[in-house]
């Protein structure tokens, strides 16, 4: 019965987040059937509402550190929050979420045969000491940092869906997400361009952390995404980890000024001290994902960075 239509049926847990709303979007354009599972810790109704009244969309509230009982054909597992302010409110749940999710997961892909991915990170490089960072690099991670509980939590994770792959044959994906921005993205998750825009947009002075020479890159959510659904749409035997993310590197000092001028700031820039394990660097090296999934990054950072300027401007007119 579960071949009776040829509407997939796709399971994305943490569906009401910044990725997982834009996710939602674009598999329910594509003609499939999207059941969005999300305990709303960090994710928002907000960002789905609009989706509701499709019939193809399905919403449940549920924590996937509880097993889920339900039938569907691929399952991207998002679930877990991102941002430092966030993951380390609770970081014991933000353990449980990464390990015991991805069991919880991992388990029902095996029960009803579908395809699972996993939405890892470019955390589990650590504090690169090699850069770029290519997927082959095993990492330079704090085991017992205030960082810990994401990184070496998404890091157990990956562990885990390839124990699956080799005791189970299960179909795996594992993406490393590099850092991501766009609509919809929480103003105040802490993240930096989060950050350096909301402070612009209210003239308060913008905070870096360190001198500014550390560097990021930055992905628009869109390009992102794109990736995402390309990895579980290839062939079987790839199942990564693939780098995922834009190979244009910018120190943060860069980034506030490019704020700074799109914004029509006069906000002025303070420095504060880098908190503990802060990466120096991080820039993907996306040539596996070139080769295997023909896949690159579209929206430069000047062409991004107004989009989300835009939707912040309009988030606060609203709020006014």
């Amino acid at each position: 019965m579960r071949n009776y239509s040829t509407r997939k049926r796709v399971l994305i847990t943490g569906g009401a987040g910044f990725l997982g709303s834009h996710l939602c979007e674009r598999l329910l354009a594509e003609g499939n059937d999207v059941l969005c599972v999300d305990n709303f810790f960090t994710g928002t109704k907000d960002n789905i509402a609009h989706l509701l009244p499709n019939p193809s969309f399905e919403l449940i509230r549920h924590d996937i550190t509880f097993p889920l009982f339900v039938e569907v054909d691929e399952i991207y597992n998002l679930a877990c929050p991102a941002s430092p302010i966030h993951y380390q409110f609770d970081p014991v749940q933000t353990t449980k979420t990464s390990v015991h999710g991805a069991i919880n997961m991992l388990g029902l892909a095996k029960r009803i045969k579908a395809k699972i991915l996993q939405a890892s990170t470019s955390e589990v490089y650590g504090d690169p000491k090699v850069h770029p960072q290519t997927e082959d690099y095993w990492g330079n991670v704090n085991p017992i940092g205030i960082r810990s509980c994401y990184d070496e939590g998404k890091r157990c994770a990956e562990t885990l869906f390839f124990d699956y792959y080799r005791q189970y044959q299960l179909r795996i994906k594992v993406a490393r997400i590099f850092n991501t921005y766009g609509p919809r993205m929480h103003p105040s998750d802490g993240r930096v361009v989060s950050n350096f825009i909301i402070q612009a947009l209210k003239g308060e002075p913008i905070t870096i952390y360190g001198d500014g020479k550390q560097t990021r890159s930055f992905c628009y959510v869109d390009d992102l995404v794109d990736g995402l659904v390309r990895l579980m749409n290839s062939p079987d035997d790839f199942t990564g980890p693939v780098n995922l993310g834009n190979p244009g590197e910018f120190t943060i000092l860069e980034l506030a000024q490019k704020v700074i001028t799109l914004t029509g700031s006069i906000s002025p820039i303070v420095f504060n001290p880098l908190p503990a394990d802060d990466p120096t660097q991080r820039q993907p090296n996306i040539a596996l994902a070139r080769r295997m999934l023909d896949w690159a990054p579209c929206v430069a950072l000047d062409e991004g960075l107004p989009r989300i300027i835009a939707y912040f401007r309009d988030s606060e007119a609203k709020a006014l």
